[in-house]
């Protein structure tokens, strides 16, 4: 089956260091908290709430936030004339876009906070993108709507999956 295979398939997560310093610092401060109060019968905080309502606060921030952000995951794949690009959880099913109706594409480095607000599934000046980390990508121009940056760990291997799949299709 032509259709099934896959030219190339990338996995992808957030891995900046701030990013899970901030959340695993949390975490452990929601973590202490509970443990201090609840555990320990101290009192956390000028104004603590009650132990209820911090140990569905530390379940939620100090387990649940920090899960949230390993589970999100970019899944790119390039099949002949397709592309799919999933971002778990926020898409239910993989964005599927024909490679026929990409005009043109290029390879590109880009400055993820300046041209799009930073990571994640973000809408710019200059369209629309979805990235995890790092500053490469493939920028993809269609001819009916706006341009699409798709973020990469191994940009020029999906460049070149994009090339291949759109001139099997053609």
């Amino acid at each position: 089956m032509e259709e099934q295979r896959i030219l190339f398939r990338e996995k992808q997560r957030f891995t900046q260091f701030w990013l899970w310093a901030l959340l695993l610092g949390l975490a452990t401060i929601m973590l202490a908290g509970f443990v201090y109060q609840v555990l320990l019968g101290g009192t956390f905080g000028n104004r603590p709430v009650s132990d209820v309502p911090l140990s569905i606060m530390t379940a939620l921030i100090g387990f649940g936030l920090p899960f949230f952000f390993y589970w999100m995951t970019l899944i790119t794949e390039v099949r002949p004339g397709m592309l799919q690009v999933r971002f778990r959880p926020f898409h239910l099913k993989p964005v599927r876009i024909p490679l026929h109706t990409v005009r043109d594409f290029e390879k590109i480095t880009y400055d993820p906070i300046r041209e799009y607000g930073g990571w994640g599934i973000r809408w710019g000046a200059k369209g629309k993108a979805y990235s995890t980390s790092g500053r490469e990508g493939v920028l993809l121009r269609f001819y009916n709507q706006q341009p699409l940056l798709i973020g990469s760990q191994h940009a020029k291997e999906l460049f070149l999956a994009i090339e291949q799949g759109k001139g099997i299709a053609d």
